[in-house]
């Protein structure tokens, strides 16, 4: 079974994060990336974007911006944004807590070299952190949950399916999670384009948060 949307308790678990975007007039959805950004990848993902004018954030892990500064830059050139997803995609359930911030810290310091004073956004890997880790980063960051994961990074999930459960699942103001890395890449590359030209077709924009 594949957890689309994470318990409705950990609404409560982690108060101030983002489960869903603002509120607009138009059906709107927030397209979020994980894991990058890597060559093989993020531009296409880009480009995807842009043949629909949609807007995203970019959670990077530090190491990927570290290797690959240009991909990054690629990113803020084509108006997105980049966030926060510790330098190496570290669980906040089993990190010990001092390595586990400085670990944020140090992917910060990635981002700040490429965007100073930019906003600073932070999803956990997994999705996991504690709820004393979360009330140490939320007053510098804005935490970024999430009300649908796409499950595109699912070897054993057919792509006509991630993208079928996708489109089932999305919903007015949700925070959409697709990953721009090679372990997604089959299904992201299927999936992305038809689920942008579904929600266009369904009168739908794509917000940015």
């Amino acid at each position: 079974m594949r957890l689309h949307r994470l318990p409705d308790v950990m609404h409560r678990w982690l108060p101030g994060a983002v489960w869903q975007g603002p509120a607009a007039a138009a059906p709107t959805v927030y397209l979020t990336f994980d894991d990058g950004p890597i060559p093989e990848e993020t531009p296409w993902v880009l480009e995807q974007l842009a043949r629909f004018d949609a807007k995203a954030l970019f959670f990077c892990v530090g190491d990927n911006v570290e290797r690959h500064p240009d991909v990054a830059r690629q990113v803020l050139a084509a108006g997105q944004q980049l966030g926060n997803h510790t330098h190496h995609h570290r669980s906040g359930w089993s990190t010990p807590r001092a390595d586990y911030l400085q670990d944020v810290a140090r992917c910060q310091q990635a981002l700040e070299a490429l965007q100073p004073g930019a906003p600073r956004f932070f999803r956990p890997p997994y999705g996991r952190i504690t709820p004393g880790l979360h009330r140490t980063l939320q007053p510098e960051y804005q935490v970024v949950m999430w009300d649908l994961l796409t499950c595109d990074y699912d070897r054993a999930y057919a792509p006509e399916r991630c993208l079928r459960e996708a489109l089932h699942y999305t919903r007015p103001g949700a925070v959409v999670v697709f990953h721009d890395s090679l372990k997604a890449s089959p299904n992201l590359r299927y999936v992305l384009p038809r689920y942008l030209e579904a929600l266009r077709e369904r009168g739908y924009q794509f917000g940015a948060l």
